[in-house]
Order: C-alpha cells, then sequence, then structure tokens
C-alpha cells in the first residue's frame, strides 16, 4: 500500500499538534473537517488522546486516503472517516448518536482551497454542533488587516484564484466577524511557520 504523501502535512503536524494540545477541551471527540490525505488525522489522534478524532472529508478519494493512514498507523481513537460536505446540512454528526459527544471542530488548510460559503457553512455547522465552551479550530495562510503577511502568501493566493476564482486566502477579520455572528468568540491567533496562523475559536 502507497500511502498518500503531502510534504506539507509532514513539516506542520508537530507545530499543530503542540497547540492543540494547548487549545482543545481536555475530552470529547474533535472533529476534522476536510482530513485530505489523513495525515494530521493519524498523527494528531494518538498525541492527543484521550480524545476522540473523526476524520471527515467531501471527497470519496480522500476517505481511501485517510483509512490507508488508519491502516499504517492504527490508533485506538482515531474513527473511521466520514463523507460530510459542510454545505449538505444536516451533518451526518448531527442525525446519528454521537459518543462521546463533539467538544472540537478542526480544519487545516481548508477555507483558502474551497469557495467563500463553505467557510460560512463551517461555522454554521460548529454554531449547530459545538456545546457553550467548544473549540473551531482553523489553521492556514490568511490575510490580517486585508493586507498579506508575505509575499509567499500573496503569490500562492494568485495561485489558488487561477485555479477558480471562488477560492483564496480569506481575511481573517471577515472570517473573525463571520464567527462572532454565530456565537463563536476569537480567543487567541497564533503565528506559525510558514506564513501560516493558528486561529482559535470559542463557542459562547
Amino acid at each position: 500500500m502507497a500511502l498518500e504523501i503531502s510534504p506539507a502535512a509532514e513539516r506542520n503536524r508537530q507545530f499543530i499538534v503542540d497547540v492543540l494540545e494547548k487549545a482543545l477541551p481536555a475530552t470529547g471527540m474533535v472533529l476534522e473537517v476536510a482530513s485530505g490525505t489523513g495525515q494530521h488525522a493519524a498523527y494528531a489522534a494518538p498525541r492527543l488522546s484521550p480524545r476522540i478524532w473523526q476524520p471527515s472529508d467531501c471527497y470519496l478519494d480522500s476517505l481511501k486516503m485517510i483509512n490507508d493512514w488508519r491502516d499504517a498507523e492504527p490508533s485506538i481513537n482515531l474513527l473511521t472517516p466520514l463523507l460530510l460536505d459542510v454545505t449538505e446540512q444536516p451533518w451526518p454528526v448531527e442525525t446519528r448518536p454521537i459518543n462521546p459527544a463533539i467538544s472540537a471542530i478542526v480544519a487545516i488548510n481548508m477555507i483558502h482551497i474551497a469557495p467563500w460559503q463553505c467557510c460560512e457553512a463551517l461555522l454554521d455547522g460548529a454554531q449547530r454542533i459545538l456545546p457553550p465552551g467548544g473549540v473551531l479550530y482553523f489553521y492556514g495562510p490568511f490575510k490580517q488587516r486585508g493586507e498579506h503577511t508575505s509575499p509567499s502568501n500573496l503569490a500562492f493566493d494568485h495561485s489558488l484564484r487561477s485555479r477558480d476564482s471562488e477560492w483564496g486566502i480569506r481575511d481573517l477579520e471577515k472570517v473573525t466577524l463571520a464567527a462572532a455572528a454565530r456565537q463563536l468568540e476569537l480567543v487567541e491567533v497564533i503565528p506559525m511557520p510558514a506564513n501560516n496562523l493558528s486561529v482559535i475559536f470559542k463557542r459562547h
């Protein structure tokens, strides 16, 4: 079995886990949206135990890759991935019993590689699903005060928009306002390597 390996995930996974270890509630289920290859899930789950890690993605090919990583690096707290499109509501986790309850939602490198409506749909889901004190975590590049934080992010943004005009690096302030309208309060912004940010929201 040849695993699908993302070099970016290899580089950033420990930095992300270090932040999540402090930011996530100590228990409960972590729903990862847009798990992609599954590398982050396979790496994070055993290191963030006793939390349960629920990977998901909207593409069937990604679910296969996630399962390949689960087979290669099994962990008792890493669940079978779910097919989840944030724009299709209600989400599967809302229509079947979940034990333990979801206490956090994690989205790594998602909202810039999707239309803005997907970010809004993710925030809608977080408002519906997260309990008071529940955490929503974003990782990726952001613009701040309307400006790119580095020349490389500007070039990356142009590349994204050339692939799909609805994609692109998001304004942190716009995301924060959209989150606030959904009872999600910005609690911390942490600079990360390669001009990325960890952005942590808490549900009122």
